[in-house]
């Protein structure tokens, strides 16, 4: 029996299929397949184009909401088989989530996704997470990366807070931070201390970094 192709596993989550995303992804276990470069071809591609589609006015929130569903039930079933596989050890502990008072999610979802596709230990707090939970949650857990999204650029100001609160709180695990958005950039993050990266691909390899820094 043949491999679910990338363009398969994209339109599962294109078209917010749940039940058949799940179904593609046991096929993907079953196999033996790659499953970091099928999750990173083919069930993320299926969530970027649902993201262009929700920015380009084509997509509302139910079908957001059911892009993300579906990708979700693949994951549930393809991390359990990363987490066990040869050589699964943990690259690192990252706590992530939406700043305080931004709402959108589907981006930092998706960084969420690929740093555990890619062997990390992944919190995510979901969306408009204040401060000190991100703080609370880094002292929990050990975090060596504190990873903060923001979509507006009323809520840029909070990535500061953040990167100045996780200096000032003396982690012992000395977490670094990195923040990504659309009005984002290197020089922001520069600005407050912390490291940038341009979308979900990005952010695995300057995680990478950040902890071999």
């Amino acid at each position: 029996m043949s491999l679910p192709t990338p363009e398969q596993m994209k339109q599962a989550v294109v078209q917010g299929d749940a039940t058949g995303a799940r179904r593609l992804a046991s096929a993907l276990v079953d196999g033996g397949a790659d499953l970091l470069t099928a999750v990173e071809t083919g069930f993320a591609a299926g969530i970027r184009r649902v993201g262009d589609l929700w920015e380009a006015g084509d997509y509302f929130l139910p079908e957001l909401v059911q892009g993300a569903e579906a990708m979700k039930a693949a994951m549930d079933v393809i991390r359990p088989a990363l987490a066990s596989g040869p050589g699964a050890a943990s690259r690192g502990c990252v706590v992530i989530g939406t700043v305080e008072g931004d709402l959108h999610d589907i981006g930092k979802s998706l960084v969420a996704t690929l740093l555990a596709a890619n062997g990390y230990e992944v919190h995510d707090l979901g969306s408009s997470v204040p401060v000190d939970a991100f703080i609370r949650k880094a002292r929990e857990v050990g975090a060596g990366i504190v990873a903060a999204s923001a979509l507006l650029t009323t809520t840029m100001t909070v990535q500061r807070q953040l990167a100045e609160a996780v200096r000032a709180a003396d982690l012992p695990s000395r977490p670094k931070v990195l923040v990504g958005g659309a009005p984002t950039s290197p020089a922001w993050a520069r600005e407050i201390g912390a490291y940038h990266a341009e979308n979900a691909m990005s952010a695995v390899a300057v995680a990478g970094l950040m902890l071999d820094a």
